[in-house]
């Protein structure tokens, strides 16, 4: 799909006040019994990398494309993005009647070496709130040998109160973590992701707005027995084949309590590189 990144550079300098004006006239819609949202945070956090192509998401006009075909695509029903890309499909008008969940923290860069201070640089509540926005998500990396999570660990518990005074869902993404040869590596364990469940989950001074963003991990069954809390699935950088995502989500779809997907690159960059197919069949997935 052909996209006019000339007029969005043009409006930018022209007209900024034209995004908050699509904000505001923005037709929104509720929270679904079942969704499927398409993640768009990663290059904030600089990550581009996408099926072993190490700038797959560093062009900006390519990626506004990828996510305006699975926007468009029956049964999508959102997004989560960055300030930026939000920004932008505001002004491509690729969100009227859709869901958008603003990221908010991405201080934690990929690869640094504070990669674990996952530090609130994008959205706060406020201003979630104030650009008529669905929901607010951030990521909760748990490494108990770095100081760092004490940090966030607290900020993500006023963001988790200050969502849901505002009455919007707080979307968490916790992992256990831990530096292992000078990287960042996530523990994919069943015992690990279910601690990281009870930790997350009692963030803020209320869980009653607050969503899990899970990995699809081992024992799945075992994992969605820690909590009451709504559930949607990851897709993270696929390693296998489509064929073999596909079939792990639909698996953990069918366990009580998961609500549906957020996912970025395994829809945006699949095998093939057909958006429009990828994104048919996880819609399929996710209404089945």
């Amino acid at each position: 799909m052909d996209i006019d990144i000339d007029r969005i550079r043009a409006t930018r300098v022209d007209d900024p006040g034209a995004i908050a004006r699509a904000a505001t006239r923005r037709a929104r819609r509720p929270l679904s019994e079942r969704m499927l949202l398409i993640a768009a945070d990663h290059p904030a956090r600089g990550a581009l990398a996408a099926r072993g192509r190490a700038q797959a998401m560093g062009d900006r006009e390519d990626l506004l494309a990828r996510l305006v075909t699975a926007l468009g695509r029956p049964g999508v029903d959102g997004i989560l993005g960055s300030p930026d890309i939000i920004d932008d499909l505001l002004l491509l008008g690729a969100l009227e009647e859709k869901l958008a969940i603003g990221s908010m923290n991405r201080g934690g860069l990929a690869g640094s070496v504070f990669e674990l201070d996952d530090r609130f640089t994008g959205y706060d509540a406020g201003s979630i709130a104030s650009m008529g926005l669905d929901g607010g998500k951030m990521l909760v990396r748990i490494a108990f040998g770095d100081p760092a999570t004490a940090r966030t660990l607290e900020h993500s518990a006023q963001a988790v109160s200050q969502l849901a005074a505002e009455g919007l869902m707080a979307m968490v993404e916790p992992f256990i973590s831990r530096w292992e040869d000078e990287k960042v590596v996530n523990d994919l364990s069943p015992d690990a992701v279910i601690k990281s469940i009870g930790i997350a989950s009692a963030l803020g001074n209320t869980s009653r707005h607050t969503w899990l963003k899970l990995p699809v991990v081992d024992e799945m069954e075992r994992v969605m027995k820690a909590t009451t809390l709504p559930t949607l699935l990851l897709g993270g950088d696929p390693k296998g084949s489509d064929d073999e995502v596909f079939a792990s989500w639909k698996r953990a779809l069918e366990l009580p309590g998961v609500r549906g997907l957020v996912v970025g690159r395994s829809l945006l960059f699949p095998q093939g590189d057909d958006v429009a197919a990828a994104v048919d069949i996880a819609v399929g997935l996710v209404r089945s």
